[in-house]
């Protein structure tokens, strides 16, 4: 039974930065395709960034765009979300998620299949 760890998550100034790790029990890791998502109190869990099983492709939502970045380590079984320039609207919890059954990214919710518990982050003013 494959896992997902998350951690990294903390309290923050507005204008630093923190770097989430999603760390994967077992073998196949490296067929998944990754993302990260999050979701604030009273909202819906919202795309944030997602990532191909090599690596090579990556997307991120338009409002972390040129913020956040989305990166793996295939030998290490780890996705990382690099945020930068974090503001309060960055507050929420980040969960890492896997679409098992292909190595493509997405955009969508609904194509992962494997979530981690989470991790709260927390940007203040």
């Amino acid at each position: 039974q494959v896992q997902l760890v998350e951690s990294g998550g903390g309290l923050v100034q507005a204008g630093g930065s923190l770097r989430l790790s999603c760390v994967a029990s077992g073998r196949t890791f490296s067929s998944y395709g990754m993302g990260w998502f999050r979701q604030a109190p009273g909202k819906e869990r919202d795309f944030v960034a997602t990532i191909t099983w090599s690596g090579e492709g990556t997307n991120v939502a338009d409002s972390v765009k040129g913020r956040f970045t989305i990166s793996r380590d295939n030998a290490k079984n780890t996705v990382y979300l690099q945020m930068n320039s974090l503001k309060p609207e960055d507050t929420a919890v980040y969960y890492c998620a896997a679409i098992t059954r292909s190595g493509s990214y997405s955009r969508l919710r609904t194509a992962y299949d494997l979530w981690g518990q989470g991790t709260q982050v927390t940007v203040s003013s």
